[in-house]
C-alpha cells in the first residue's frame, strides 16, 4: 500500500520555470551587453512574470501535497 504522493510533476514545473527565468535573463544580459535594441523588455518582463507565477503555483502544489502526506501519516499512524 502506497500513501506518499509523487512530487516529480510540480518539481519538474519548478525546474521549467527556473529555466525560463535563466533564458530571459541571458537574453536581456546579451542584449544590454551588445548595446542592441533588439530585446523587447516589456515582452521579457511578461515572460518573467509568467515564470514567477508558474513557480509559485508549483510551490503551492508541493505545499498541498506535503499537507496531504502529513494528514495521511496522522491517519495511518
Amino acid at each position: 500500500m502506497r500513501y506518499m504522493i509523487d512530487f516529480s510533476t510540480p518539481l519538474a514545473g519548478m525546474e521549467s520555470a527556473s529555466s525560463a527565468v535563466d533564458k530571459v535573463a541571458a537574453k536581456v544580459a546579451k542584449g544590454s551587453f551588445e548595446g542592441s535594441d533588439s530585446v523587447d523588455l516589456s515582452s521579457e518582463m511578461v515572460m518573467l512574470m509568467q515564470a514567477q507565477n508558474d513557480f509559485k503555483a508549483n510551490t503551492k502544489v508541493i505545499q498541498t501535497e506535503d499537507d496531504i502526506n502529513k494528514s495521511l501519516l496522522n491517519i495511518v499512524g
